[in-house]
């Protein structure tokens, strides 16, 4: 039944996932539930070592049909690559705590802004150009890259936000080229979990192919309706992130 449940969790994880981020938000707490006695770290890591797959599918998928922009993005994913993996380090010697009661408010001010901006992310505008752009979207990967890597819930959100508010994607290549930067995140995670142990590969197998069915029909869901629809998905996951964050941070 444990296999069941937490294989039909992957599978709406993926769906979320590919359209806007937040794949962890239904995964991880449906691990932590079938398995309360697991360390959590193993629970994590088997989560990303599924999570991954779904990602980069579609990383690709999108990439045949959004015009993705590669020169910036390319180097974006290596620096979220290096963020995450310092971030991974860093959370070995910093306890990330603090950030726990934080969260929720800079989520709180990122859902604020979207509403009362009702066309950001509605139109394709790219406010960079070629190495300036480049050196945006490497800052935006390593922030967030090692956001991801030292905390992580929300990771796909804020990749979204800042593509759309300060690169001027609109919502749809902005999940797109999130997509890319987390897989990349994502490598650096498994890969120091897997080092350490802590993937349960028996399970990551089936629950991967379950995350990549999901992160098929989500990508065809966001390609066929396009940017408006990803916006509001991804107030819905943010909305959602909110409450769970919240209650984590203030409550538990």
């Amino acid at each position: 039944m444990e296999w069941i449940f937490i294989t039909l969790a992957s599978l709406l994880a993926g769906f979320v996932d590919a359209i806007v981020g937040g794949g962890g938000l239904v995964m991880v707490p449906a691990l932590f539930a079938a398995f309360p006695s697991a360390a959590p770290a193993t629970l994590l890591g088997t989560n990303k070592a599924a999570g991954v797959w779904g990602t980069a599918m579609a990383t690709w998928q999108y990439s045949r049909r959004v015009q993705m922009r590669w020169s910036a993005l390319l180097p974006a994913a290596a620096a979220g690559f290096a963020g995450s993996f310092a971030g991974a380090w860093a959370v070995t010697v910093v306890s990330p705590d603090f950030l726990r009661r934080l969260l929720p408010l800079v989520l709180l001010a990122v859902l604020a802004y979207t509403l009362a901006k009702k066309d950001m992310g509605r139109h394709h505008a790219p406010r960079f150009h070629g190495s300036a752009e480049t050196v945006a979207a490497c800052l935006v990967g390593l922030a967030i890259g090692f956001y991801d890597g030292f905390f992580g819930p929300g990771t796909g959100s804020f990749f979204v936000f800042l593509f759309v508010r300060w690169l001027g994607y609109d919502f749809l290549n902005a999940s797109a080229s999130a997509k890319l930067l987390n897989t990349a995140t994502n490598v650096a995670a498994i890969a120091l979990f897997a080092a350490k142990g802590h993937v349960w590969w028996h399970f990551a197998v089936t629950l991967a192919v379950a995350n990549v069915v999901g992160s098929l029909i989500g990508t065809h869901m966001a390609l066929k309706h396009g940017a408006g629809f990803v916006r509001g998905i991804f107030i819905v996951v943010v909305g959602a992130l909110i409450l769970k964050t919240g209650y984590d941070a203030f409550l538990r």
